[in-house]
């Protein structure tokens, strides 16, 4: 008779304070504890034995649950460093990589600009060859006539001699 009462309290009390009947719920926790206290005390007055070994299991529930809480709580508090950690992290690499892409872009004027020099020096060595050539050809073309001139002179006057 007493557990049926009981019963019918907790689920009263579970009605009233508008306890989740799924999940988490600390109302919900909180009548179930009294109701199971309850039932420790009524066992306790029949046989103390039985009552101490409920005690003992009651307690043991709450540290394992007290356990999970902590547990819990040191996970998500892990949790959210690491994604604040790597927010950071997030923020750092896009910072490194605006520097990075600015670094390249400075390199590839530098590339240009050395690539606009090695062409005006590779035209400007081209046009001193071809003046160097030119001159040097019309020189031998100079130093041939001479040749050819001190030749028909050197003749015309060895030939005379004869």
């Amino acid at each position: 008779m007493d557990v049926v009462h009981l019963q019918e309290q907790l689920d009263l009390k579970l009605q009233q304070r508008q306890a989740r009947e799924t999940g988490i719920c600390p109302v919900r926790r909180e009548l179930y504890s009294q109701c199971f206290d309850e039932l420790i005390r009524q066992v306790t007055i029949n046989c103390a034995e039985r009552g101490l070994l409920l005690l003992r299991v009651r307690d043991e529930i709450r540290m394992t649950i007290a356990a999970y809480q902590t547990l819990y709580e040191s996970s998500v508090a892990f949790g959210m460093r690491k994604a604040l950690q790597a927010e950071q992290g997030k923020s750092d690499m896009e910072k490194k990589i605006t520097e990075l892409e600015d670094e390249k872009r400075d390199l590839e004027r530098q590339v240009n600009e050395q690539k606009a020099k090695c062409e005006a020096i590779e035209k400007r060595e081209l046009e001193r060859r071809q003046v160097e050539e030119k001159k040097h050809t019309e020189e031998v073309q100079f130093l041939k006539r001479t040749n050819q001139q001190l030749k028909a002179q050197l003749e015309g006057i060895i030939a005379p001699k004869k």
